[in-house]
């Protein structure tokens, strides 16, 4: 799996940076010459409202200091230069802005997923494993870092990506995020930096006209009808955008389960059944074990892909009744005994 970190252009004038480097060192900018005599320091002055160039949260353009901009109160020691000094790490690594939205260390997977740049990615983890958590802080880490962004979730019902687009709201908002939100509601955010994160209906005929989109969150892959994973697809054709599908297993059947199986390489997989899950104490799994069927169970729990219950032919006896062999008739007409 792929474990690199995403570097954004950030343009940041050389007084901001030395009161950066002031917040985290919490020490005062070394004098040139250390044996000058100190002199003493001038009352304090309220100091002027001042701009700064900041690409992450403008895109480039200059924009006023947080003051004038409405942005929450600083979050962290040293004042507006410890939040500016966060927010460029939140910016580098996208498990930073986990920590401040969620307020926990994310699992081990979660960090490696939250630092891939892999364009295609399948989650198979377990209920309750934090799959839409973690997509959710992709989500906003997109839309506030890439200027511009528009991103995409979709379901198989409205419902559901609506309570996706419900955890990508609180973690805007736990994140004491420094661009503003220009434009709410239940199915849209539309940011001061131009980025959008859309919330879709789960119908392939109301979804198409998107293009340009930088991320598309596909949940509860594996019940979503395979006619919307094939409208959702070309919408990334020129942006080369990212696209995650996340899921538990339904059945050998549809695009999630074709796509883990014979997907390949161009596919990054995370599979992170409920053992592997430290929020789920294995009492609650031995109940679960006892009160389900063992097929609900491996499914549910287990990250495994069973068969349907209306399935005649299991899938593996499908699989080895084909053949490559070329058939026999066509052999026989042309007189070969």
């Amino acid at each position: 799996m792929s474990m690199a970190t995403t570097h954004r252009a950030v343009t940041i004038s050389t007084q901001d940076m030395t009161a950066v480097a002031t917040a985290v060192s919490g020490s005062s900018p070394a004098r040139s010459n250390p044996r000058a005599p100190r002199r003493m320091a001038k009352p304090a002055t309220p100091a002027p409202t001042t701009t700064m160039t900041n690409a992450m949260a403008s895109g480039g353009e200059s924009v006023a200091s947080p003051p004038d901009r409405g942005y929450p109160p600083p979050r962290c020691a040293g004042g507006y230069a410890g939040t500016l000094a966060a927010d460029l790490a939140a910016a580098l690594d996208p498990v930073v802005l986990a920590r401040r939205a969620l307020g926990t260390e994310p699992d081990s997977w979660q960090r490696r997923l939250l630092r891939s740049t892999a364009p295609r990615v399948l989650l198979n983890v377990t209920r309750q494993g934090g799959k839409s958590t973690t997509a959710a802080v992709l989500a906003v880490h997109q839309a506030l870092y890439a200027p511009g962004s528009l991103v995409l979730l979709v379901s198989p019902s409205e419902r559901q990506s609506g309570e996706l687009f419900g955890k990508c709201l609180a973690t805007y908002r736990a994140a004491g995020a420094t661009a503003p939100s220009v434009h709410e509601t239940t199915q849209l955010l539309t940011l001061a930096n131009g980025s959008r994160i859309v919330s879709l209906p789960g119908k392939e005929g109301t979804i198409r006209g998107y293009s340009g989109v930088s991320l598309i969150v596909e949940d509860e892959a594996a019940r979503a009808a395979d006619e919307l994973y094939l409208a959702v697809r070309p919408m990334l054709a020129v942006s080369g955008g990212r696209l995650i599908l996340m899921s538990t297993p339904f059945g050998k059947r549809g695009h999630f389960f074709e796509a883990w199986t014979n997907g390949g390489p161009s596919w990054e997989r995370y599979e992170v059944p409920a053992t592997e899950c430290p929020r789920i104490s294995p009492a609650f799994l031995a109940e679960e074990r006892r009160a389900l069927p063992d097929r609900w169970y491996r499914q549910e729990y287990g990250c495994s892909f069973e068969e349907t219950v209306d399935q005649v032919f299991s899938y593996d006896d499908i699989e080895a009744a084909l053949s490559d062999v070329p058939p026999l008739l066509p052999l026989l007409s042309q007189g070969v005994a």
